[in-house]
């Protein structure tokens, strides 16, 4: 038995003025470091492309380079902000919130294209090299520059994780980067007002090996994030405690939560009652549940499927431990619910939560099937093979 509940009419009902306003503060949050971080690396962008051409140094041009894709890269935060703050309408009835991953993901290949094109150059440079001209004004721009982007990096990457804004985070990561690269700079100089040995082009190709590794992670974590990762296991156990706060709920099972971007989950979930309860008790329970659940946790829960259980008999309730009992002696089965028995009609049925962590799911379901079948030879058993969506 499944007992939806109207998407629009919880929305309704349970979104508040106060988590509109915080919705709101959140978007303005993220603008307001992205213009710091653009305004930040324009300037230090701008001081290095003079500073490498008068001094002929490659490697801080292409730090140049790579604080100006940082610029982009925040600007592109900016309009990924302002297009997932879009309301919900007919042909996005779940909203826009996703377009913040789509700008995480342009960011990892603005990243990934800088350090492409740094790393030609640099090349072109090994073939054909430039003595660089250092002076006391360029080393002291360039250490600067590392101090600004030490202090820049970690503000906006723990801003990002404070908001929960994954091109946020991405930006501040590859600030802290950019502050190690140009403190390698530093570093070449040294060597070579030392020895006379320079390493600029060389560093610059290390420089672009790590920009485009940076930028292969960044593309693989938000290509994750779209196709769809589990959730968090702290957020399941928080749910399920919700739903099992209720007296008339014996366990809460198959969460199954869908994200629509950052803190914006759709989800269902089934819950395990006593057969006594009739379906105007089923409804008044599965709406509070829905309320409750979405005013704690943000979550909306569109869809409950109940389960029953015998709680007439005790017998049955003997025989549920016997089966538990059987199908839990192998430990990637993780759960067994949804048990019910029909006597009259010597049938027996229940759901099998078969863990991601054996090799042959199919098989095991099979194999404990068949276990559960010699042991209740007078029974028709059936079963269904499930999965935790939010498996720890």
């Amino acid at each position: 038995m499944i007992v939806s509940v109207s998407l629009k009419e919880s929305r309704l009902a349970a979104e508040s003025d106060e988590e509109k306003n915080e919705s709101e503060k959140r978007g303005r949050t993220i603008v307001r470091t992205s213009l710091i971080g653009i305004f930040a690396n324009v300037l230090l962008a701008g001081f290095k492309a003079v500073v490498g051409a008068a001094s002929g140094s490659v490697a801080i041009v292409m730090d140049a380079v790579n604080n100006l894709s940082d610029a982009a890269s925040s600007i592109i935060t900016i309009v990924g902000t302002k297009l997932a703050g879009r309301p919900a309408d007919k042909k996005h009835p779940f909203g826009y919130g996703r377009m913040e991953y789509l700008s995480a993901m342009v960011i990892s290949l603005i990243v990934l294209y800088a350090g492409i094109t740094s790393l030609q150059e640099s090349v072109k440079k090994i073939i054909h090299p430039q003595t660089p001209e250092y002076t006391a004004v360029t080393l002291v721009i360039v250490a600067v520059a590392v101090l600004v982007k030490i202090v820049l990096g970690r503000f906006v990457k723990a801003t990002g994780k404070r908001v929960n804004s994954d091109s946020l985070v991405n930006s501040g990561q590859d600030a802290i980067m950019d502050s190690v690269i140009s403190a390698s700079t530093l570093a070449a100089a040294a060597i070579y007002l030392t020895t006379n040995v320079s390493l600029e082009a060389w560093l610059g190709a290390a420089i672009s090996a790590v920009i485009i590794k940076s930028g292969i992670d960044m593309l693989r974590e938000t290509l994750s994030e779209i196709l769809g990762e589990e959730a968090s296991a702290d957020l399941a156990r928080k749910i399920k405690a919700d739903v099992c706060s209720f007296p008339e709920v014996r366990g809460a099972y198959d969460l199954v939560l869908n994200n629509y971007g950052p803190d914006v989950y759709n989800g269902s979930i089934h819950v395990e009652v006593c057969d006594t309860l009739n379906a105007d008790e089923i409804d008044s329970l599965t709406r509070a549940i829905t309320a409750k659940v979405y005013q704690k946790e943000g979550v909306l829960l569109t869809a409950i499927s109940v389960y029953s259980y015998n709680t007439k008999d005790l017998e049955v309730t003997q025989m549920r431990d016997k089966l538990v009992s059987i199908l839990k002696e192998n430990p990637n089965v993780l759960q067994v619910h949804g048990f019910y028995v029909e006597k009259e009609k010597k049938a027996m049925r229940f759901d099998m939560v078969v863990s991601f962590n054996e090799k042959d799911r199919g098989k095991l379901y099979q194999d404990m099937l068949r276990k559960a079948r010699e042991a209740f030879p007078d029974y028709h058993v059936t079963a269904a093979m499930d999965t935790d969506f939010s498996e720890e």
